[in-house]
């Protein structure tokens, strides 16, 4: 089948995320990176194009160029799809732009800065009749997907408690290192990060994996927020008391200031009947616990599994996969979308997703702001 043009706006020389998307273009093996504007330095971009081996007639100082010469070129050789790896401020922009155009999009979260230009974003969307995708990463997991597919089948019974987190420490050392540097850093301004760096850039995750997993929908919240730094504007660490539709009740943890953590994201759904567990650091097993049996231990590449779980892996049974095997199958989902074939739901995430995160980001700063209150998201 042929490949599926792809685009790229950021991601150049250095960027952990534009490589991450690359690997997972390739790994689903459904994209070919063709061109983009992948730094807003013209120069480093060709050179960066000359390292992946791109036609530097393709790369473009800006996305109005990239836009412009595109539509110039032939439907049969244009760019089909774009991804957007740029700083959080730049998102809606540079999606707006290129829905408008007809152009497929694959967006890094969060997926704005505001749940104004998300809602925007999503009527745009519904107009222009083309296939959008926010990369919230962890849903691609296999056991994540499984772990979906059991609560909806009521193997938990009634859910009664959810609890997530997601702990990192890499801005201790910006905080407290040798060369305190909270200025340059783009995640800590809010010009470019938006109104939150710890809830914005991770904690939407943990949401995120309790309304694709449970179902559910976050109904209201209470945050308790803490910038650690005097000098820093947004937030480092917090916690977010959650409450459903349903009679249940949820915590959100998240920190980037837990020292030793690494990429520590959890979640764990507690029933009437039975309790699931999993751990983004172990991603391959999947823990089924209840009071009346042992432990059950889910793993990929078993019939056991879903439809959806067991076409989400590549390799056989213990050969461990990772992040970009995930982040592959939420562009293999896309891909369907884009070639308008079928495919289940669940399989990459969508706008509305956009805006519940976003939703989300907004009323947690809201509820601190206002002295640690319950908003309704």
């Amino acid at each position: 089948m042929e490949k599926i043009r792809l685009g790229m706006i950021g991601g150049g020389i250095g960027a952990f995320i534009g490589d991450a998307h690359r690997r997972a273009s390739r790994i689903c093996n459904d994209y070919e990176l063709v061109g983009g504007a992948f730094d807003v330095d013209y120069e480093k971009s060709r050179e960066f194009a000359k390292q992946q081996g791109i036609d530097l007639n393709r790369v473009y100082a800006t996305v109005d160029e990239l836009i412009r010469s595109e539509l110039a070129l032939p439907e049969e050789k244009r760019i089909q799809a774009v991804s957007i790896v740029t700083p959080n401020f730049l998102h809606y922009e540079f999606a707006k732009k290129l829905i408008e155009n007809r152009f497929h999009v694959i967006c890094e979260k969060p997926m704005t800065t505001s749940v104004e230009e998300a809602e925007s974003l999503r009527e745009i969307l519904e107009d222009c009749k083309v296939s959008f995708s926010l990369t919230h990463t962890y849903t691609g997991y296999p056991m994540i997907r499984q772990m979906r597919s059991l609560i909806s089948e009521g193997i938990l019974g009634e859910i009664q408690r959810v609890d997530a987190q997601y702990y990192q420490g890499w801005i201790n050392s910006i905080i407290h290192g040798k060369d305190s540097r909270i200025t340059g850093v783009w995640r800590l301004d809010p010009k470019y990060a938006g109104i939150s760096s710890c809830m914005g850039d991770i904690g939407v995750h943990a949401f995120n994996l309790i309304e694709y997993t449970t179902g559910l929908k976050v109904k209201s919240v209470l945050a308790d927020l803490n910038s650690v730094a005097k000098e820093n504007k947004l937030d480092l660490d917090g916690t977010v008391l959650l409450r459903f539709e349903e009679n249940l009740r949820g915590v959100i943890r998240s920190s980037q200031v837990a020292a030793g953590e690494e990429n520590n994201l959890r979640i764990a759904v507690y029933g009437s009947k039975a309790s699931l567990k999993w751990a983004q650091e172990d991603p391959n097993y999947l823990y089924l616990l209840s009071d009346d049996e042992p432990t059950r231990i889910y793993k990929p590449a078993h019939t056991y599994n879903s439809g959806l779980a067991e076409d989400s892996h590549v390799m056989p049974a213990g050969h461990p996969e990772g992040i970009y095997e995930a982040l592959a199958n939420i562009y293999r989902g896309m891909a369907k979308s884009i070639r308008g074939e079928d495919y289940e739901d669940g399989e990459f995430p969508t706008v509305y997703d956009g805006v519940r995160g976003m939703k989300f980001i907004e009323k947690v700063v809201e509820s601190h702001a206002e002295g640690n209150v319950w908003k309704v998201v």
